[in-house]
């Protein structure tokens, strides 16, 4: 029998209609020690609900290749959730997103010239069946009603970002999946930019989801998603908002707005272990997701509390004092007579409440005091809050005939005789005709009701209420304290290095997941001859490139795929190339404007040309488009002279090359369309301007917007000489954790130890023993370095010259508590100040 399902009413768990706050809480991104503790810290917020995505390529390792044991053993995660009495909405993908490394697609997909991620295509789908075959009997013996605590599935993830050919064809592929395998709760697919019919196909069985990250201040939230609460309710079901921002008073507008489950994304932080985050595309455009993931949710990464933690739990006691009433309560007309004098929302939001009566949302956006006239009566606001008021409630369920006409703040319970109200101001209540306003912590008596006012700090900590108003509260929680941190300056360096597996001979540089390589690092050396030669040109290459030109590093080439010219002007003669290329992440979302930011893009060298000649082909452009006759006029590009300014124009020239080529736009600001001899055209961006071509001639035109305030335009074409027959060795994870976890001969070196460009070091840091685990910080310049412990790759961080991080903290290595030893890979990278480690400095959770 089915004990859950979801209508337009709401969500219903065993017949009783359910409001759900739910916290994502994702396993592995914790130790699998941390994980009771954590989701009873989840359930003690007040939240009731927990969602996991489970990633396809944590679980599969390599092809065929599947482990479920250890960290990655999600079976018994969901028992634990269970066992904390958390609900559990369970999101397998195949794409999660999430900041994960491709977004848990497997790297060696992108091997398949003819499969298509995301699309409803043989080849991909025959891969994720056979991970929904591994994983969706997991959920399954697990779902509410069968055991465990799994009440809705979701199938992929915000879809309405992809370009999806066939969205009905591709969500009825994942939706007959997992009925077959026997999924009976409610099956789920979230939009991330409100296309509903983008995220579902708008397929029968699939609800769809709405996440919303708006500007916390911004006046707007209320009528956005009011709009989108009716939109579902035509499709008769409720408001579920999947993901959204982790900030109680913008959970409160939601909730206001209609929104039957409430999940902020990440308000339980955790790490990216290992080689696990992503590339992604909140940099410029490019960056690399931190080791740490914490966006300020309520709970840090190393797992303590944040202030908010006590505002989701005022907000967790303020449903379960409506309930209910709450879960039934339905967007009402936007007619309560509310004025402020200080910033809110652009329009009210409030909610008929079945038995008669509204709660009415009263957002402060504002930093100052602020006072509210709600149905003609002038009530006091604190800056940042958003207490939903009761506004003509009968009091017959909690046992009086009085109607509450109105309270100003949050009501956080009630008893037969009694209602608890959380408030940081005084608060305003009219009962039965009688105004009276009560300070915080204070009570009265009105019409044989005690009302009592609890600042929020105690409202946290409320435990129950007996009829004559008197509270009881948990015990204050302790507050950690910040412990002094401890500085490490010896350290024991290896004699060895890591072993290298080799990879064979190969003509150009095959990508490393052609090697095998999935996550990880790989090593490419040649010789080559570069008389002549002023200037290399790297294409495709990703993530990071380190790489050597006759004994010379050049500073790290992290440009996400994106040409890049290497002045080389000071070699000549027959030289040693070598370039160590690291994974940092496949990318999670799908972005054209860099190569390596394509969801499915492989990673490797690239290919490394050499730069025979330059030269300049800004002139002798024909012009197509606006008014330009036959015979069509010359002009430099981008010179043409036009009143119709947006209006696309096209410039045709022929060039010519003997070898293969690269046409460099310089000054694109705007995307441009490039079509060569007729072919397909294709968009180049201001973050790679560049077009290869074969050798020979070509007929090359561009198509861009009309601009005449915009920068000029320059064209060059290289010839270019490809450098070949390149030896190649990879070192995987595995092998380096396997490296690092094992013992050798070392050496006291104190620090500050020095490092040359390019030189790498391998270092044993001894720690002392710690219940809370480490975070460690470098206090170092030009350095990269990965920590392993207790068997496993803890993370990485960069200190020096690098590109955009985003995510959490980039600048520490946790260390968990119990994972033995520390062994850290430093490498010496070229740039702005000598490579150096100066100290490590080891602090507690706090830090």
């Amino acid at each position: 029998m089915t004990t859950i399902h979801v209508d337009g009413r709401g969500v219903w768990i065993d017949g009783r209609p359910r409001t759900l706050l739910c916290a994502s809480l994702f396993y592995f991104r914790l130790p699998r020690e941390q994980w009771r503790e954590r989701l009873e810290q989840v359930r003690a917020s007040g939240y009731t609900c927990v969602d996991v995505y489970l990633p396809w390529n944590f679980h599969e390792l390599a092809p065929g290749r599947w482990s479920f044991e250890g960290r990655r053993d999600v079976a018994a995660f969901l028992d634990l959730a269970h066992e904390a009495g958390l609900y559990v909405i369970a999101r397998p993908g195949p794409y999660i997103c999430s900041e994960w490394d491709g977004g848990a697609l497997p790297a060696w997909l992108g091997l398949d010239d003819d499969l298509r991620v995301r699309q409803n295509e043989p080849r991909y789908l025959e891969q994720v069946t056979a991970w929904f075959d591994q994983v969706l009997p997991l959920l399954a013996e697990r779902q509410y009603g069968a055991g465990g605590s799994v009440i809705m599935v979701q199938l992929e993830n915000e879809l309405d970002f992809f370009d999806c050919a066939d969205r009905p064809g591709y969500l009825t592929a994942l939706r007959d999946t997992a009925l077959r395998h026997g999924i009976t709760v409610p099956l789920i697919a979230c939009s991330g930019q409100g296309d509903l019919a983008g995220a579902t196909g708008d397929v029968d069985g699939v609800v769809p989801a709405c996440n919303f990250y708006p500007d916390d201040d911004s006046p707007d939230i209320e009528a956005e998603v009011r709009r989108y609460a009716a939109l579902v309710a035509e499709r008769g079901v409720p408001l579920l908002v999947t993901e959204t921002n982790r900030r109680h008073r913008t959970l409160r507008r939601l909730l206001a707005s209609g929104a039957k489950l409430i999940a902020p994304y990440l308000q339980s932080s955790g790490w990216n272990f290992g080689y696990t985050p992503s590339s992604g595309n909140w940099g410029r455009p490019g960056n690399f997701m931190s080791h740490g993931y914490d966006f300020g949710g309520y709970v840090t990464s190393t797992g303590v509390a944040r202030p908010e933690y006590a505002e989701a739990q005022v907000l967790a006691r303020v449903v379960e004092a409506w309930g209910d009433r709450l879960a039934l309560a339905v967007p009402g007309a936007a007619d309560t007579e509310v004025a402020c004098d200080f910033p809110t929302g652009s329009e009210a939001a409030a909610l008929d409440l079945p038995a008669g009566g509204r709660l009415v949302a009263v957002p402060h956006l504002g930093t100052e005091p602020g006072t509210a006239v709600v149905q003609g009566v002038p009530v006091a606001v604190a800056p940042g809050s958003c207490p939903l008021m009761a506004v003509d409630v009968p009091l017959r369920p909690w046992g009086s005939a009085a109607a509450l006409t109105l309270a100003s703040a949050d009501l956080v319970a009630a008893a037969d005789g009694a209602l608890v109200f959380s408030s940081d101001v005084p608060v305003t209540v009219v009962l039965d005709g009688t105004r009276t306003v009560i300070p915080v912590s204070g009570n009265r008596t009105v019409a044989g009701v005690t009302l009592v006012v609890l600042p929020s700090a105690d409202a946290a900590r409320l435990r129950s209420v007996d009829p004559d108003g008197t509270v009881h509260l948990t015990d204050a929680p302790q507050q950690p304290e910040k412990a002094a941190r401890t500085a490490v300056r010896e350290v024991r360096r290896r004699s060895d290095t890591a072993p290298e597996q080799s990879a064979g001979l190969h003509t150009l540089p095959p990508t490393l997941e052609s090697l095998g390589a999935y996550r990880g690092r790989g090593l490419y050396r040649t010789t080559t001859d570069l008389t002549d030669v002023d200037a290399l040109l790297l294409t495709g290459a990703a993530d990071i490139v380190d790489l050597t030109v006759a004994g010379r590093t050049h500073p790290p080439i992290a440009g996400f795929g994106a040409a890049r010219r290497i002045d080389i002007r000071d070699v000549t003669g027959s030289v040693a190339i070598e370039a160590v290329v690291e994974i940092w992440g496949h990318a999670n979302f799908d972005d054209a404007r860099l190569p390596a930011l394509r969801l499915g893009a492989l990673r490797g060298l690239g290919t490394l040309w050499k730069v025979r000649d330059t030269t300049d082909v800004s002139s002798l452009w024909t012009v197509h488009g606006h008014w330009a006759g036959a015979p069509a006029p010359t002009r430099v590009l981008g010179g043409w002279s036009s009143t119709r300014v947006a209006a696309p124009v096209t410039y045709t020239r022929t060039v010519h090359s003997p070898t293969p080529s690269a046409l460099h736009l310089r000054g694109v600001v705007e995307p441009l369309r490039v079509s060569v001899d007729d072919g397909e055209p294709e968009t180049v961006h201001a973050e790679n301007p560049w077009v290869l071509l074969t050798a020979g001639t070509h007929q090359v035109s561009v198509t861009l917007p009309h601009h005449p305030s915009g920068p000029a335009l320059r064209a060059e074409l290289l010839a270019l000489d490809s450098v070949r027959d390149w030896s190649c060795a990879v070192q995987d994870d595995e092998l380096l954790t396997a490296f690092a976890a094992g013992a050798g001969r070392t050496e006291e070196v104190r620090l500050p130890l020095a490092l040359k460009p390019g030189e790498e070091a391998w270092l044993d840091v001894d720690l002392p023993a710690s219940p809370d685990g480490y975070l460690v910080r470098l206090d170092a310049t030009q350095v990269r370095v990965t920590g392993w412990a207790g068997g496993e790759c803890v993370g990485r961080v960069w200190a020096g010259d690098r590109p955009d991080f985003s995510g959490g903290d980039p600048d520490a290595l946790w260390v968990p508590p119990n994972w033995p030893g520390l062994t850290l890979l430093a490498q010496g990278i070229e740039g702005r100040g000598t490579p150096e480690i100066r100290t490590l400095w080891l602090g507690g959770p706090t830090d």
